[in-house]
């Protein structure tokens, strides 16, 4: 047997491939558009691991086999460039990460090269280059301009140590990633998109994709909707009042004390009535050094401390009642206070029994019973009103609302979603194209001055404040167009505004006057398919469906949802079931992989090891069968005057199944099924075989192993590109099965199982069964009470 040689000849079709551009969308064309997208990938020096490959190899074998199919396929690939990593390496070594971003790029597009990936490469995009980042602070100013961007303070994470804010993932466990030393809030003026705005438009629209029950649940999640009434409590002696959202105004008469965030800001206002100021006061600097998903840990211990000589008053009851702050409420959930009701929510019950509060029921599940069960959990269901004055006895969902009517209270809808804070005080990012007059009063940089570009005489050693800011050249350039003493923003753009709207500039990468023309737009958006990692299953899609409704609203485009299609691939772990990690030493990289058994088998295997959603452990063992089925149809390249002249009547049959299986478990992503569907195939054509068979296997498994199989194709003397081919269709008469297994039951339960004609009649089944030898030996001569046939499948005696 020959053995194929891999490294030859992938090689000779990159270079081939490479130069006919074979894989680029056309502009003109009266196919139908597929844009098929992958969730690019940011350029680490450490370059691509087997987790990348597996879902661009998925979006690859669905590319090729479309265009095969006869669709127009735009399919680019792009660097998300900017962020952390590369900041942190220019810190740590000196060198610019402009340098180590360009070089891990060329690495990725090396190692995507040698995978075979169908890319069109010449809509290629980095999101750190002046040419994308203009139009990154084009959308700033589309966001600012349109009442959409804003300027306010919000708490940060902040390392003492560094003197520097951390983003959400510099932080772990409480400390900072980088020295270890305990993180604290900081308050900071910062820039803010208004997601919120859209927050109905981003639950109602999830309806109109197919995406992951999932994936839509955990966005629906985060928005957090929630149907409630705000309910006024007023402070004894005092000109001020306390607002609170609640989704329970039907318990408000359970309400025996309140809660206030640390940070909330009527606790400065009411110093003077504050018996315990200093006590308050160190328990809110405690706060400071507790991030929010610390704070808010439903496994750990409640913490407070009661506002002494500050009492509310519960608007049902009449009653005074305690004031506490605590940090397991945020300032920036809600209004900031809670009424607290320790009958019925547990954090509440939690708290009242730590500090001996009251617990009132007033919700019973036993109503109109005299007595309520003693109360050892908080009570979360429905019920009727006691202890609530005139409202006794009535259900709690109606009492809702004619409470909240009683108390002057007002239904109102809220939202866990914020406000998307897009500053960052860090030098790897887009600059924030807004300029400061002498007094102080922001101003947006004309259009004709962008790409505001990011100055390169900066040092990135953290130390306090935005690195940006000890740039010469940037307050140079910003008095020497606005004025003397103007000043330029000196934070960056979180990355995700990057990501939030690349889909768009991949249909027209180029223009230089607009981020795309309309044309290009109405062309090729939205994208049909996008696959990437579940862990985007919040952020980095809430803020492109945001991005893409603020167009839809501004009247850029026609459509309010990005991606028509997503679907997840899952994580490829170590051997040993651990994920993979450079820490733990235990990384696959795919270069190795490909040296010893090819890109084709590589891209085999990773289809190969079970569905792509799942989590899987990858199994060198096993990569070796991908490798020797591979091999066996490169032996099938014996001379075509041994291919028989027509096609085998029995492989007709499983060549039209085939043809069927395969074409819809690529439309389903279900490849490892189609590869092996592929495997019975080949295995069925023995050592014989006709030219058609042939042809039909390679064409079908072009988009999995497009090198060995345009190989072959070349070699049977075929003309063009086998993944120009027309793809194969299946003829359904061709599939009809003219014998089934019939399933014969005694009271539904199974005795036997027969070769019958896939047509039988009710009778003759009846016939069959009743005269069948097993089946008689379970009826034991009883005559059958009813017979029931279920046409192609079974007949059930009932007896």
């Amino acid at each position: 047997m020959a053995k194929y040689d891999h490294q030859k000849i992938e090689k000779k079709w990159q270079r081939e491939w490479s130069k006919q551009e074979e894989f680029r969308a056309q502009e003109k064309s009266s196919k139908q558009k597929l844009y098929v997208l992958d969730m690019f990938p940011y350029p680490s020096g450490s370059g691509l691991h087997v987790g990348h490959v597996e879902g661009y190899t998925a979006t690859d074998i669905y590319s090729r086999a479309k265009r095969m199919q006869g669709y127009n396929v735009l399919h680019p690939m792009g660097w998300d460039a900017f962020g952390l990593p590369a900041e942190n390496y220019a810190i740590k070594t000196g060198v610019h990460p402009k340098k180590t971003t360009e070089t891990a790029i060329k690495t990725f597009r090396k190692q995507m090269d040698r995978m075979g990936f169908s890319y069109d490469w010449s809509r290629e995009i980095g999101t750190h280059t002046p040419e994308y980042y203009k139009w990154t602070q084009w959308f700033f100013l589309l966001l600012y301009n349109n009442g959409l961007a804003y300027k306010a303070k919000a708490s940060v994470n902040w390392c003492p140590s560094c003197q520097t804010v951390l983003a959400n993932e510099q932080v772990v466990n409480g400390k900072c990633e980088r020295c270890s030393t305990q993180v604290i809030q900081k308050e900071l003026e910062q820039w803010f998109f208004k997601i919120t705005d859209f927050a109905e438009d981003l639950i109602a629209d999830l309806d109109k994709v197919d995406w992951p029950e999932s994936t839509k649940l955990n966005q629906k999640n985060w928005i957090g909707r929630s149907q409630g009434a705000e309910l006024n409590f007023p402070i004894l002696n005092s000109q001020f009042s306390i607002n609170v959202f609640t989704t329970r105004p039907d318990t408000l008469f359970g309400a025996t004390y309140m809660v206030l965030a640390p940070e909330y800001t009527l606790v400065d206002g009411l110093k003077e009535q504050i018996t315990n100021w200093q006590e308050v006061e160190k328990y809110r600097e405690e706060a400071k050094k507790k991030n929010e998903a610390e704070r808010t840990e439903l496994a750990k211990e409640k913490t407070g401390v009661e506002l002494q000589g500050v009492k509310a008053i519960n608007p049902g009851t009449k009653e005074e009642i305690p004031v506490w702050i605590a940090d397991y409420v945020l300032a920036s959930y809600g209004t900031g206070a809670i009424m607290a009701v320790p009958a019925h929510d547990e954090r509440d019950f939690e708290f009242a029994q730590k500090y001996n509060l009251p617990i009132v029921m007033v919700v019973c599940p036993h109503y109109p019973a005299k007595t309520c069960p003693v109360m050892d959990e908080a009570y979360l269901g429905e019920g009727h009103l006691v202890a609530s004055g005139k409202f006794d006895g009535m259900p709690n969902e109606k009492a809702k609302w004619e409470i909240t009517k009683a108390v002057g209270g007002k239904r109102k809808t809220n939202y866990h979603l914020r406000d998307w804070l897009v500053s960052r005080q860090r030098y790897w990012g887009a600059p924030i194209p807004i300029v400061y007059d002498p007094e102080g009063k922001p101003h947006a940089v004309p259009e004709k001055h962008l790409p505001w570009f990011l100055p390169t005489d900066v040092e990135f050693k953290p130390t306090g404040y935005s690195p940006l800011a000890d740039s010469k050249e940037f307050v140079k350039r910003t008095e020497k167009i606005f004025g003397k003493d103007w000043k330029p923003e000196v934070d960056t753009m979180d990355t995700f505004v990057c990501s939030s709207w690349y889909y768009f500039r991949f249909a027209d990468p180029t223009n230089k006057k607009e981020f795309a023309s309309a044309r290009a737009l109405k062309q090729w958006l939205p994208v049909d398919m996008y696959v990437g990692g579940a862990e985007h299953t919040v952020l980095h899609l809430m803020y492109a469906r945001f991005f893409t409704k603020v167009l839809k609203k501004l009247g850029y485009v026609e459509f309010g949802e990005p991606f028509q299609k997503l679907r997840h691939q899952g994580i490829i772990l170590a051997e040993n079931g651990q994920k993979m990690s450079k820490s733990k030493g235990n990384v696959i990289n795919p270069d190795d992989i490909i040296e010893e058994y090819g890109a084709d088998t590589l891209r085999m295997f990773e289809m190969f090891l079970g569905p792509l959603e799942d989590m899987k452990p990858w199994n060198t063992k096993s990569i070796v069968g991908l490798y020797r089925f591979l091999n066996r149809i490169w032996n099938f390249q014996f001379p075509i005057s041994n291919f028989q002249a027509n096609p085998k009547k029995d492989l007709e049959n499983l060549r039209h199944k085939t043809i069927k299986k395969v074409t819809e478990d690529i439309e389903n992503l279900r490849f490892n099924t189609a590869i092996a569907a592929l495997m019975e195939y080949s295995n069925a054509l023995g050592e014989t075989m006709n030219k058609k068979d042939v042809e039909t296997l390679l064409i079908l498994l072009a988009p999995f192993a497009p090198y060995m199989t345009e190989e072959l194709w070349q070699q049977m003397g075929n003309k063009g590109s086998v993944h120009s081919q027309k793809w194969p269709q299946h003829d359904a008469k061709k599939i009809q099965e003219t014998k089934i297994r019939l399933i014969l039951q005694v009271n539904g339960k199974v005795r036997d199982m027969v070769e019958a004609d896939a047509n039988i009649k009710e009778a003759e089944a009846r016939e069959l069964a009743l005269q069948n030898e097993k089946m008689q030996k379970w009826l034991e001569g009883k005559q059958p009470k009813k017979v029931i046939f279920v046409a192609g499948r079974l007949v059930n005696v009932v007896v």
